[in-house]
């Protein structure tokens, strides 16, 4: 269990060291400890999953006693935090975040954000990953004092909670005004109706070709209970997540046929 009194906490992000979300996700540790940490990476990482960078050294910043920045990935970044920056005992706790964007549904096998409070999972530490949705309310800006006013809260209560070692925990704030976000829920992950991932072809000064990624503003129609429906209705979500992928259906299915003496012709 989460110590109550002055637990050590590590922030992280995929944003990159100097983002917005990580001054808004050290007010919110702030609030827990004056014992916080910050390993992040030093540019922006979003989209990077659970990324190594293997093939390239990793270079680390000291802004101060207990502020890094490292030239790599979230996961490069909680790896080396707990194994070399972070002096004395271990993190209690890792916090991920704040992103600036939702992770639900599908976008939390490609998050950054989700992928460093996996990394200090399978270190064996409680992590959660905090994200700030935006883009819900066209033109307004991002609501980052919800994410601040309800980020501790939320926290005090999971550290009453102690949670199976191979989870996760994933926090989206809505894109809504303190004053209108409506309750908590916990949910399942979600799974969009629609493909909003796409590349759009454009052409460089030279003619040539080139792609840029970006998600188009397509809603989908999920069912209750799940983290998009949530975010949709202006509630906080909160989704425990955890690293087994097997489909347990088709895993029945499969050793039914290909149990046993592999076929050979």
């Amino acid at each position: 269990m989460i110590p109550k009194t002055n637990p050590r906490i590590l922030l992280t992000n995929d944003d990159g060291v100097h983002a917005r979300g990580l001054k808004v996700l050290e007010a919110i540790a702030r609030e827990l400890s004056n014992d916080v940490w910050i390993v992040a990476p030093a540019l922006e990482q979003s989209g990077a999953g659970r990324s190594l960078s293997l093939h390239a050294p990793l270079r680390i910043r000291q802004f101060d006693e207990k502020r890094f920045s490292v030239s790599g990935t979230p996961t490069d970044a909680v790896l080396i935090g707990v194994q070399d920056l972070v002096k004395g005992k271990k993190p209690d706790i890792i916090l991920s975040g704040v992103n600036r964007g939702q992770n639900i549904a599908e976008d939390v096998t490609f998050s950054g954000t989700v992928a460093g409070a996996m990394q200090g999972m399978q270190l064996g530490i409680p992590s959660v990953a905090l994200s700030q949705a935006y883009g819900f309310k066209k033109d307004d800006p991002i609501e980052w004092d919800t994410a601040q006013t309800f980020g501790a809260p939320i926290l005090r209560r999971l550290f009453d909670l102690k949670w199976p070692e191979d989870v996760l925990i994933n926090i989206n704030f809505p894109d809504a005004k303190v004053e209108d976000v409506t309750e908590v829920e916990v949910t399942r992950q979600g799974r969009r109706d629609q493909h909003i991932l796409h590349g759009e072809r454009r052409v460089d000064p030279r003619g040539e070709d080139y792609y840029w990624l970006a998600f188009k503003g397509l809603l989908s129609n999920p069912p209750e209970g799940v983290d998009l429906r949530a975010i949709y209705e202006g509630k906080i979500s909160v989704t425990p997540l955890h690293m087994d992928l097997t489909h347990g259906e088709t895993l029945g299915k499969l050793k039914r046929m290909l149990g046993g003496v592999p076929p050979r012709s």
